[in-house]
């Protein structure tokens, strides 16, 4: 898919990445898997802290004002670390965008029913 160019080639540098640094997905057991998406998980919750932190947030202070150098940094910095959990979940990128395909439908559908109500398995299919 030639759509997938770029994204192809982010979970190329970050496995790349990942394997400098000792990370290597092949023959993880289930224990590892779990284990390095929590660590994954963690590195985005402070990246999401990062990111926060960059946008004046706080209603009081009135010094505050973006910091969008510092946001976009922090942006690909969670891409780091996404990538790096779908390729824990042994997701490839045509993975990832085929499955985002699916969960955009998904997202539209619920708006045009209204969203009211949790249907669990509407992404079942996913």
């Amino acid at each position: 898919m030639e759509s997938l160019d770029s994204l192809q080639d982010m979970f190329r540098m970050q496995k790349l990445l990942n394997e400098r640094i000792g990370v290597r997905t092949d023959g993880m057991t289930p224990e590892e898997r779990a284990r390095w998406v929590l660590n994954y998980c963690r590195a985005m919750s402070q990246e999401i802290a990062e990111l926060t932190d960059s946008v004046p947030w706080k209603w009081w202070a009135k010094y505050q004002k973006l910091d969008e150098q510092n946001a976009r940094v922090e942006v690909v910095d969670l891409f780091h670390f996404l990538i790096s959990a779908a390729q824990v979940l042994g997701m490839s990128a045509e993975d990832v965008y085929a499955a985002y395909l699916k969960k955009n439908a998904v997202n539209f559908s619920r708006q045009e029913q209204g969203y009211t109500r949790k249907d669990e398995g509407d992404s079942k299919h996913i």
